[in-house]
């Protein structure tokens, strides 16, 4: 591929998520967002207004995850927390799905999960994506869960949490991507720590990438 470094840095949710990640971790995530010209940064609900304030001179997004990691979280509880993190600033909000129910076969209740917090998040103007967690899913779950997210009313299709049994696999992404067709979103996320890794996940279809790893990629890429 052939993408500028600022290119390439626009399709990065640069990402910290950890439980144990201190106020000047999130700084730095910042800091590093506003140096490179991140699409956005993804942290955690109670980070997104800290966020909000010290990115509100640049145009880097504020994404967050609702229902994160397990996804078994009730309805009104993933649209509670999209409702609050979209009014503490979040311009994002990446959902996990009802994963035990779509392996139930319970196709309804994953499609009115997802509807309520689209519904939610689009009538705050903020983006939805859903994470459908690739990893626990049979090759059909993982198409049923991606039709599921289109059909739902959501903005993008997300391959994983980056916190279950396996990350994002190229093979995955082109499954999404075939799925949803050309215009849909699609992030893949997770396990994502080289240039070439994060080419191969664009090349199989990816719009948005979730990284950990973006100072490394972006400082690789201006090398290349």
């Amino acid at each position: 591929m052939d993408l500028t470094v600022e290119e390439l840095a626009k399709y990065m949710d640069a990402t910290q998520l950890k439980a144990d990640a201190t106020e000047a971790q999130i700084d730095a995530l910042c800091e590093e967002a506003r140096k490179y010209d991140t699409a956005s940064v993804c942290v955690n609900p109670y980070w997104v207004s800290h966020c909000a304030k010290v990115l509100a001179d640049t145009d880097v997004k504020i994404c967050t995850v609702i229902g994160f990691p397990l996804g078994a979280n009730t309805t009104a509880t993933k649209v509670f927390e999209t409702n609050d993190a979209i009014d503490n600033g979040a311009d994002e909000v990446d959902m996990v799905i009802n994963i035990g129910e779509l392996k139930s076969g319970h196709d309804d209740v994953v499609l009115a999960d997802i509807k309520a917090v689209a519904d939610a998040a689009h009538a705050k103007h903020a983006l939805l994506k859903v994470i459908i967690e690739t990893a626990l899913l049979t090759e059909d779950e993982k198409v049923r869960a991606t039709k599921m997210t289109l059909d739902g009313g959501a903005d993008f299709v997300k391959t994983s949490t980056g916190f279950s049994t396996a990350g994002a696999k190229a093979p995955d992404v082109a499954l999404m991507r075939e799925t949803v067709g050309p215009d849909f979103g699609v992030k893949a996320a997770g396990g994502i720590h080289s240039l070439k890794e994060a080419y191969d996940m664009i090349e199989a279809g990816a719009t948005r990438l979730g990284v950990s790893a973006h100072v490394q990629i972006l400082e690789e890429a201006k090398q290349a």
